[in-house]
């Protein structure tokens, strides 16, 4: 769903208005979580050096970062934004951040891992906000760091696979006439993956939580219908690989289906892969006894990057991926 510049850029303002101070603001006496920073990058961009929207201080928790680690070799480079998961109230910085910025990074592509702000302190839309504004720093940086700026994808887990799909869903073009030339840019990514992301609030789709970091434990309705993503999908949702088990009993498969299926209606390209076995969180799923078989899966993203062009051929060294973790 495009929306224009006033509309992402007023979404605070917007949100306050249409669903009631309780969904939206942030709780100033909230317990700040303690986010480990993902091994092996390179540097880490401070997204608002002024300060955050909203922001109720100065402390880690109050500062959206970027985790930035830049493919090695010649040549202008794809690049994938990781989003790690938690509920909206952890982040899996390494399982779900680091591991895979790593692994896209030895297949030739540019990775950031995205440390954005959590509940119960920050709720809808803060986490929006921060992962709208690190695909427009990415876009406006593109060429300095050797970056194609119509190859700028999103790989998201569980709650970061909400917000990958969010953005897919729910962006703009920019501000032409900002003075800030990051926001000048486009926030839609140019592809999505989502890994057993929670895509969806049908009631009809059994869950155990409702997203509750995000938008409080008593949502109104309006709110559901905005944050289930399914919702959202139009024409101009950028393609999707989609990932999930039908062992997870935390987010439900039907999820990936009801998101997968808006995007075939919508005529939108998309891969789906729904394996029998594997629990939640198994991030790259790699040396897995009891599912053995998710191995595979790092290759099939392989694949599917490679056949739309994010990924060169070439740079794919091997069928197995970080074997022993």
């Amino acid at each position: 769903m495009k929306l224009t510049f006033v509309s992402i850029a007023g979404l605070g303002c917007l949100c306050l208005w249409l669903f009631g101070a309780n969904h939206v603001l942030p709780v100033a006496a909230a317990p700040v979580p303690a986010v480990k920073t993902p091994k092996g990058s390179e540097r880490t961009v401070v997204l608002w050096p002024n300060g955050a929207p909203g922001a109720l201080g100065k402390g880690e928790a109050d500062v959206p970062k970027l985790y930035v680690y830049p493919a090695t070799g010649a040549g202008v480079r794809s690049a994938v934004i990781v989003m790690p998961g938690g509920g909206y109230r952890n982040l899996s910085m390494e399982k779900e951040g680091g591991d895979e910025a790593r692994w896209l990074n030895e297949h030739g592509v540019t990775a950031f891992v995205l440390e954005y702000r959590l509940g119960p302190r920050y709720g809808f839309p803060s986490p929006m906000l921060d992962a709208a504004r690190a695909i427009r720093y990415v876009r406006s940086h593109a060429m300095e760091m050797g970056i194609a700026k119509d190859k700028i994808g999103l790989w998201g887990f569980s709650a970061g696979g909400h917000l990958a799909a969010y953005l897919a869903t729910t962006n703009d073009d920019g501000n032409t006439n900002s003075p800030d030339p990051i926001e000048r840019v486009s926030s839609r990514p140019d592809f999505a993956i989502l890994s057993y992301a929670r895509l969806s609030l049908d009631p009809t789709i059994p869950r155990k939580t409702s997203l509750e970091g995000l938008i409080g434990a008593h949502p109104t309705q309006a709110m559901l219908d905005t944050v289930s993503v399914e919702r959202r999908v139009t024409k101009d949702t950028p393609p999707c690989f989609l990932f999930a088990t039908t062992g997870d009993e935390t987010v439900n498969a039907m999820n990936s289906t009801a998101f997968y299926n808006a995007l075939n209606r919508a005529g939108v390209p998309a891969e789906l892969h729904i394996f029998e076995r594997g629990s939640h969180g198994a991030g790259m799923a790699q040396g897995l006894t009891r599912a053995p078989e998710l191995a595979i899966y790092p290759t099939l993203v392989a694949n599917w990057m490679q056949i739309h062009g994010w990924m060169a051929p070439e740079d794919l060294k091997s069928p197995v991926l970080l074997k022993g973790k």
